[in-house]
């Protein structure tokens, strides 16, 4: 790389740029041409000397540019052309104003066509993701899950899961508690970001007596903001009869992971903005039940420094099954922005006892819209209490710099109140609208505007939980398949995966089968199941992808776990391992039995359990198995056993929010996979029954909710009537 420092080597006379800097400038490299150059020239070229010497900085404000902040783009080189210039006549300004735009345009070139290039390639630099895939700040938060377990992520080990609570009740564990809601807001937070400010995240962990800390749950990113008032709850069961420790620390999560689910993120690769600590009954016996916390470095030392106050304020939550599905446009918005239109979202907060409110949920934006219509969201009878809590809706202008333009809110137009969900059936029984007012600073004086807001859908429904359908007489069909392909070594050597110790001792495929199988077939009341193995040599040498476990050409079953591992010892001395490993056909199998059971039996559901050591060797042919299984009542569980690199499990559990796509671009109606290593839960890092059930119970509901299958109880009490 060439030295730029300005040494009398490589500097033309006036210092205006380095010797090799670019042909247009060294043609003024000699003395003469020198003299001849007016002051206000001068300055332009110290402009196009900054553009063209720092490209990061010019690609930093190429991204700006992208998301649509075009006066922040005079700013910026208004801001670098007065740093540049340093001296010259007030006649030169309107000269370097024109370099200067020059430049940008110079710069959009340039960047557009790197990212374009990039894409061809299948990668993306910072600053060049579209408008669709750069959607930082942009998506909704909140509403009501159809995933029946509070956890953030598998870490949360105190957020309550309707499916392991039912598990360990049945065998008499009944314990003590009450679930609590936590909401986390924070004021004065550090600004780590040289041109925006930081793009807050809270992570909350909760402190075992050996000094482990326990994840419990993550917030969403709010995006250039030093006051955050996080929409995410964190849920966690208060235990009386315990201390239970909790550490809140506060991140700044970098542009680039903006894209990413929290719960994939890395902390490691944030910047620490702080921490807190207390004891949970700390917050509950508050009288407002809200705590104010001092941040503080991760030393423990309590410096003179400020790093920002984070408030903890908790709620009880409300065992309710009652929601609302509720759909929401406005019309005549004002226009905030000066070079395009508004690109609106609405802001849903709930008043509590002290007066203050609580965000419950935030729509996506809209782009360029004054007559917004949104999609509609989901609210439980845990977020908005009762029909008559008053509610507060905010409509807010979007701005990738976090100042959100506030461009209204909903008031009652008779009693001059907060809407409640009461008034939002209302103005849906009516057909009517609400007008939107400006808050103003003197009491009384706020502006009527001409924005209403219109409630386009309003229907009230039960959100039926897992248990509900389980215990009306649902049931959990159990299938395994187990990997016969020849990475896992030879049986006989006592390194190999499936090497069968004489001493007792279990491997990880029938540790696996053991585990795993002990939880499923607790919902699968006749205990007969499906039983596959893949990747092997059958007993007629030909490579199967897809043989019966048990050796036998009618029948697949076997009888509970016992047979399972029966049949699986039975298949290593007749089976001879071979390869490649190839998913499909034992997905396929799985869910021609899903789609056969649709005919005669709609309350039973399926779950595939897939135990391998490797890399798929079909993967497209998987998602495009996958995709079409996901219409049908099956999850598939894949169990990872051995030290392989899994990333290709990952993409197929699609935790990272993207659904799968087919090879004909179909995408998944839902995500139906959960990828569990089993050396995670031989670490301690997890529990089985935890990584088993965190995502399944979901995955029952999203299926059942879809095609609005009711528990049995439900159904025959509506026949009946």
């Amino acid at each position: 790389m060439p030295n730029h420092k300005k040494t009398k080597a490589n500097m033309v006379p006036n210092g205006t740029a380095p010797e090799d800097f670019s042909p247009q400038i060294k043609a003024f490299r000699t003395k003469k041409m020198a003299k001849q150059i007016p002051g206000n020239m001068k300055a332009v070229l110290r402009v196009i000397y900054i553009f063209f010497h720092f490209p990061k900085l010019g690609e930093r404000l190429q991204g700006l540019w992208l998301e649509r902040i075009i006066v922040y783009k005079y700013i910026y080189i208004f801001f670098f052309a007065m740093m540049a210039v340093g001296g010259g006549d007030a006649d030169g300004w309107v000269c370097m104003m024109v370099a200067a735009g020059a430049c940008w345009w110079w710069l959009s070139v340039v960047v557009a066509v790197n990212c374009e290039t990039k894409r061809k390639m299948n990668t993306t630099p910072k600053g060049c993701e579209t408008k669709r895939k750069r959607r930082g700040g942009k998506q909704a938060v909140g509403g009501a899950h159809l995933r029946p377990t509070s956890a953030a992520d598998h870490h949360n080990v105190s957020g309550q899961n309707d499916a392991v609570d039912f598990f360990f009740k049945s065998r008499g564990l009944h314990a003590l508690f009450t679930q609590i809601e936590l909401s986390l807001s924070a004021s004065k937070l550090r600004d780590l970001d040289i041109a925006s400010k930081s793009d807050p995240m809270a992570v909350v962990y909760a402190k075992k007596r050996d000094g482990r800390l326990d994840e419990i749950g993550r917030t969403e990113v709010i995006m250039n903001n030093l006051n955050p008032a996080w929409i995410g709850k964190i849920s966690i069961a208060f235990q009386f009869e315990i201390v239970q420790p909790l550490l809140f620390r506060v991140y700044d999560v970098d542009t680039k992971y903006h894209n990413i689910p929290v719960k994939m993120l890395k902390l490691e690769d944030q910047d620490f903005l702080g921490e807190a600590s207390c004891v949970l009954s700390e917050i509950v016996t508050k009288q407002n039940r809200t705590l104010t916390l001092k941040l503080h470095n991760n030393y423990g030392l309590r410096v003179s420094r400020n790093f920002g106050i984070l408030s903890v304020h908790a709620e009880e939550t409300v065992a309710s099954k009652s929601a609302v599905e509720i759909a929401f446009r406005c019309s005549y918005l004002q226009n905030v922005d000066l070079f395009s239109k508004s690109d609106p979202f609405l802001r849903i907060s709930r008043i509590v006892e002290s007066g203050n409110s609580v965000p419950i949920y935030k729509t996506e934006v809209i782009n360029n819209n004054l007559n917004p219509i949104w999609r509609p969201i989901t609210l439980s009878m845990q977020q908005f209490v009762s029909k008559e809590n008053p509610l507060i809706i905010e409509c807010f202008d979007f701005n990738t710099s976090g100042n959100h333009v506030l461009m209204g809110f909903s008031i009652s137009v008779i009693s001059k109140i907060q809407k409640s969900v009461g008034d939002l059936e209302k103005l849906h029984q009516e057909r009517t609208g609400a007008t939107f007012m400006l808050p103003s600073t003197q009491r009384g004086h706020d502006k009527v505007l001409k924005s209403q807001l219109f409630v386009e859908k309003f229907v009230e429904q039960e959100q039926y939980s897992f248990l509900d359908y389980i215990s009306s007489g649902f049931e959990l069909n159990f299938m395994v398949a187990v990997d016969f392909t020849a990475s896992n070594g030879n049986p006989r050597n006592p390194n190999s995966l499936h090497y069968i110790d004489p001493s007792g001792r279990l491997n990880s495929y029938q540790q696996a089968i053991t585990e795993i199988g002990e939880v499923i077939q607790f919902y699968d009341s006749d205990r007969r199941f499906p039983a596959w193995g893949f990747g092997g040599k059958t007993f007629d040498g030909t490579v199967s992808h897809c043989f019966n476990l048990n050796g036998r050409a009618g029948s697949f079953e076997v009888d509970g776990v016992e047979g399972i591992m029966a049949a699986y010892a039975s298949a290593l001395n007749n089976v001879s391992l071979a390869g490649p490993t190839l998913f499909g056909q034992v997905i396929n199998t799985a869910a021609r039995i899903a789609g056969q059971s649709l005919s005669y039996d709609r309350s039973k559901y399926f779950v595939l359990l897939i135990i391998t050591d490797g890399v798929l060797t079909d993967l497209q042919e998987t998602k495009d198995a996958l995709v079409r299984a996901s219409d049908l009542p099956l999850s598939i569980l894949i169990v990872g056993v051995g030290g392989a690199d899994f990333t290709q499990m990952e993409i197929l559990d699609a935790d990272n929010g993207r659904r799968l796509e087919s090879s004909t671009d179909r995408v998944a109606t839902r995500d139906i996979v959960q990828f569990v290593p089993m050396r995670e839960v031989h670490s301690g890092q997890i529990s089985v029954v935890q990584a088993l059930l965190e995502e399944l119970p979901g995955q029952f509901l999203t299926y059942m909710r879809c095609r609005d299958i009711k528990p049995l109880n439900v159904q025959m009490a509506q026949t009946c009537a």
